[in-house]
């Protein structure tokens, strides 16, 4: 079984058209590698890795219509009595617990605005090898237009316990930490957040979940995406915790990059 609590942010993967595009651009834009020897039997899902540890996942859409997305997952012990509490607190269950021998058991869900996220039960893949370095996740939060039905459902059904991450001022009122259960809320402990959309928000942009990765230069990678046939859709900024953007990649996947 992996070591993380449930709850806790485990894992992320991107669906993609283009898989070798894909490795071309985030080799070269956050210096990871890949396993070239992928099993057809799992769709050449491709593990990436930062340093010789395992940071994420590529993998080709197995039909075109599905999004191009990052998807970070969330560990449980029991993948089955986790899809059961999400149905019961008014999510959706959208692909069953499936098992994927001999890694571990997979399922992927939507909260009751409709934001996606995956559930992993470890086996062989634990998940995270190296967090929190550049090169590496850091950090996830789910956006959403109802705060209040966010909070209810996240903390109902992983047992989160809400902290305030400063005062008003300095991070706005609209944002909340999430800690896990047993722990002091506050961002000592924070494994993720909630954010409100505001109307300065696409108003066909839908609830979802902004997946973080650690750099070591947040102008220069932002710099680098749009070099590399990216987009940048939030230009850099500061926060309390550093300077961060928000990226789309060279097939339109969006995710967020932190300089701490």
């Amino acid at each position: 079984m992996g070591g993380y609590p449930e709850g806790a942010p485990c894992w992320a993967d991107a669906s993609l058209s283009d898989l070798a595009a894909g490795k071309r651009f985030y080799g070269e834009l956050l210096g990871w590698t890949f396993d070239e020897d992928t099993d057809e039997r799992y769709g050449h899902y491709t593990n990436a890795f930062k340093d010789g540890k395992r940071v994420a996942a590529l993998q080709p859409k197995r039909d075109g219509r599905m999004p191009t997305t990052w998807t970070v997952y969330l560990a449980t012990p029991d993948a089955h009595a986790l899809a059961a509490r999400i149905r019961a607190a008014g999510g959706q269950v959208i692909t069953d617990p499936l098992p994927v021998p001999p890694y571990g058991t997979m399922a992927v869900a939507a909260d009751p605005g409709g934001a996606v996220f995956g559930l992993w039960q470890a086996d062989a893949h634990t998940g995270f090898e190296l967090t929190r370095e550049p090169g590496s996740f850091c950090w996830t939060e789910v956006y959403t237009r109802d705060k209040d039905t966010a909070d209810a459902f996240y903390e109902s059904v992983f047992g989160y316990r809400g902290g305030s991450p400063g005062s008003p001022d300095e991070v706005g009122a609209d944002f909340r930490t999430w800690s896990l259960p047993g722990t002091e809320p506050g961002p000592g402990t924070a494994i993720g957040g909630r954010s409100l959309m505001t109307d300065a928000f696409p108003a066909e942009l839908p609830d979802h979940f902004l997946v973080y990765f650690s750099v070591e230069d947040c102008d220069g990678t932002a710099a680098a995406c749009a070099r590399l046939g990216g987009r940048v859709t939030a230009q850099p900024f500061d926060i309390p915790y550093g300077r961060m953007a928000v990226l789309n990649d060279n097939q339109g996947a969006t995710f967020a990059v932190l300089q701490g």
